[in-house]
C-alpha cells in the first residue's frame, strides 16, 4: 500500500511544474498592459510608466520573471495584487470558502441524483425509464452554463419569484463570518430565517453547476453497471437465489463504483471551471468571480496564484481519488 501511495504522490511533482509554466506564460499572452490599465482612462506619463514596470519587474526577461515567480512560490510568497496591493493568498482565502460551498453542494446534488438515476436506468435497460434518464442526461450535458443559468433565473427568480437573483444571502441579515461557509455561519448566528435565505440563494447556482456532473455520473453509472451485471459472478449470485436488490447493491455496485469514482474525481476540475461562469452569472462572491475581474485588470499575480491554487485543489482531489481506489478494490494496490 505504501508503494502505491508513493507512486501516486510522485506524479504530482511534474504536474505542478507544468501548471506553473502554463499559468505564467499563457496569462501573459492576454493583450493589454497591466500598468496602463491600472492608470485608468487618465493615462500615465512614460517616465512613471517605466518606473512602475521596473517596480513590478515587468522590464526583466520573461524567463527571469518566471524563475523569480517559482522561487517565491517555493518560499511561500504568492505575491500581491497589482490593483489592491493586498497579499493574493489572503484574498484567495477569503473568497475560496464561497467557491467550495458552491462546488461541494453542486457535487452532492450531482451524486445524490446521478448515481441512483444511472443505477435505475441500468436495471431497466431498454425500457421507458432507461431512455428517459439517458435522454435527460444528454440534454443536461449539452446545456451551456451561462444559458442554463439565465434560463433558471428568468423562470424561478423573475417569473415565479421563488428564488433570489444573485448573492449569497439577503442584505437584511448581518452576522460575523466564522468559517467562511455561509450555510454553517447562518446556523451559528442563530438569526431566524438566515439559513433559509442562504439556502434559497444557493439552490439555482447549485443546480446550474451540478447539471453537467450529474449527467456524466448518471451515464457512467449506467454503463459501468451494465458491464458488471453481465459478469459470471453476478449470474452465479442470481442462480443461488439471492434477491435482486442484494445482487445489485452488494455484489454489483461496489465493483461498478471504480469508474464512477474516477469520473467524480475528474468532475472536480469541471466544477472549478464551471464555477467561474456560474459565479459570474449569479454574482456569487467567490474565486471565479474574482478571477474574471482580474482578467479585465490584467492582474497577473491574482491570475497566476488563483489558477495555480485551484489546480492544486484539483490535483489533491484526484490524488485522493487514486488512493480511494485501493480501499474500494484492494487488487489495485498491487498494480505497478
Amino acid at each position: 500500500m505504501l508503494r502505491f501511495v508513493l507512486t501516486r504522490i510522485s506524479l504530482v511533482v511534474p504536474t505542478f511544474i507544468g501548471i506553473t509554466l502554463l499559468t505564467f506564460f499563457i496569462i501573459r499572452l492576454i493583450p493589454g498592459d497591466p500598468i496602463e490599465l491600472l492608470a485608468g482612462e487618465h493615462g500615465i506619463d512614460p517616465a512613471r510608466h517605466e518606473l512602475l514596470r521596473h517596480q513590478f519587474g515587468f522590464d526583466r526577461p520573461v524567463l527571469v520573471q518566471y524563475a523569480d515567480y517559482v522561487g517565491k512560490i517555493l518560499h511561500g510568497d504568492l505575491g500581491e495584487s497589482l490593483s489592491t496591493r493586498q497579499p493574493v493568498l489572503r484574498e484567495f482565502g477569503e473568497l475560496f470558502p464561497a467557491t467550495i460551498e458552491l462546488s461541494a453542494s453542486a457535487m452532492l446534488f450531482a451524486v445524490i441524483i446521478g448515481l441512483p438515476a444511472g443505477l435505475l436506468a441500468a436495471t431497466r435497460r431498454g425500457r421507458l425509464l432507461d431512455h428517459s434518464v439517458m435522454g435527460t442526461a444528454l440534454v443536461g450535458y449539452s446545456m451551456p452554463i451561462f444559458w442554463w443559468g439565465l434560463l433558471l433565473i428568468l423562470f424561478f427568480s423573475v417569473y415565479l419569484e421563488w428564488t433570489p437573483v444573485s448573492g449569497r444571502i439577503d442584505i437584511a441579515y448581518d452576522f460575523p463570518s466564522v468559517t467562511g461557509f455561509m450555510l454553517i455561519d447562518s446556523l451559528l448566528s442563530g438569526q431566524d430565517g438566515a439559513f433559509i435565505s442562504v439556502l434559497s440563494h444557493l439552490i439555482l447556482p447549485m443546480i446550474v453547476l451540478g447539471t453537467i456532473p450529474l449527467a456524466v455520473i448518471a451515464r457512467m453509472t449506467r454503463s459501468s453497471m451494465l458491464e458488471v451485471l453481465n459478469e459470471d459472478y453476478i449470474r452465479t449470485a442470481r442462480a443461488k437465489g439471492l434477491s435482486p436488490p442484494r445482487v445489485v447493491w452488494i455484489h454489483a455496485l461496489r465493483n461498478a463504483l471504480i469508474p464512477v469514482v474516477t469520473v467524480i474525481g475528474l468532475q472536480v476540475g469541471t466544477l472549478m471551471g464551471g464555477a467561474i461562469l456560474t459565479e459570474h452569472v449569479f454574482s456569487w462572491p467567490g474565486v471565479g468571480h474574482w478571477l474574471i475581474e482580474s482578467i479585465a485588470r490584467r492582474d497577473y499575480p491574482i491570475l497566476q496564484t488563483g489558477v495555480l491554487l485551484i489546480a492544486c485543489v484539483v490535483i489533491l482531489v484526484n490524488l485522493f481519488v487514486d488512493l480511494l481506489y485501493g480501499l474500494i478494490n484492494p487488487r489495485i494496490r498491487h498494480v505497478r
